[in-house]
């Protein structure tokens, strides 16, 4: 019977510990960035139990407008499209201050989003990028702050960069809008 008891409540600490993981992927619309293109919409289910201030400065960003008109000015094909510098060159940021890294042991998976930073681990401000294919050699040295949700396909299609220039792209294309919650 005490074995039995044991291995119920072995069992019941997997499954809320597997349930308590499984529940940070669910929707919630109160941490999903909708991005608008000139080629369509994708959804970004943010996660702030992963990054909480990363998610908060993003929310408030968008919220505030920052992100509408800002160019993808860095994408590499086979790799990521980064964004959220309103100079377009990459060295630009908002007037919020800069975050301290929330590191965390998630992979970066093709559709995982992620905050840019300059060498110093705690200089991410505003800049993003989303991983168009797996880049595992990023994992522990940025801070993931959410997943492409739906529109993945959209996210494909943006200009790619000039592999010469590190992916700085000519004529880039741009997040028309971004808002929080789901539009969808």
């Amino acid at each position: 019977m005490k074995l039995l008891a044991r291995l119920g409540l072995i069992a019941g600490i997997l499954v809320s510990a597997f349930t308590f993981s499984a529940s940070a992927q669910q929707p919630d619309p109160d941490n999903q960035l909708t991005v608008t293109t000139d080629k369509g919409s994708f959804v970004i289910q943010l996660r702030p139990d992963l990054a909480p201030h990363h998610v908060e400065q993003i929310k408030k960003l968008a919220a505030e407008g920052f992100y509408n008109g800002v160019v993808f000015h860095r994408v590499i094909d086979g790799f990521m499209a980064q964004t959220g510098d309103p100079t377009g060159t990459g060295t630009g940021g908002s007037q919020l201050p800069d975050l301290q890294a929330e590191f965390s042991n998630e992979t970066f998976d093709r559709g995982t989003v992620g905050m840019a930073r300059a060498q110093d681990p705690n200089s991410a401000n505003s800049q993003f990028f989303i991983m168009l294919a797996d880049g595992d050699f990023l994992d522990g040295q940025y801070t993931v702050v959410g997943d492409v949700v739906s529109g993945m396909e959209i996210v494909d299609q943006i200009k790619k960069g000039d592999e010469a220039q590190n992916g700085s792209v000519a004529d880039p294309d741009k997040m028309l809008s971004v808002t929080v919650g789901n539009a969808s």
